[in-house]
């Protein structure tokens, strides 16, 4: 892991434990794994999304004579994770008191929106 990669990974991680510092302990146990499986994701999913833009979602593959073009296995990889991100953050805010939830912006549109 590089060191930009860990720096944006930790700096994810306070800013969505300090969500939850007013949350009983319990949920806040259950929100840390979570975090940390979330902050590292966003992380892979910048990378990706990098990979995709500068090499495009279509691959050449070399069949012996002849080539194919298929599915860049990063885009693959790409739209896998974004679902599995989406359905840690859902379970994160699902742990929120419901007038919280309301409040947070999880950045998830911004990431989408970063280019």
């Amino acid at each position: 892991m590089t060191v930009e990669k860990d720096r944006e990974i930790k700096k994810e991680i306070t800013r969505l434990t300090n969500l939850y510092k007013d949350v009983d302990r319990v949920k806040r146990l259950t929100a840390k794994n979570l975090i940390e499986e979330a902050a590292f994701m966003k992380s892979t999913l910048k990378e990706l999304k990098f990979l995709i833009d500068e090499k495009g979602p279509i691959d050449e593959m070399p069949q012996g004579d002849y080539s194919i073009l298929r599915e860049h296995p990063a885009l693959k990889s790409y739209n896998t994770m974004v679902q599995r991100y989406s359905g840690i953050i859902k379970q994160l805010m699902d742990l929120l008191p419901k007038d919280q939830q309301k409040e947070i912006d999880d950045g998830f549109e911004d990431f989408l929106n970063d280019k």
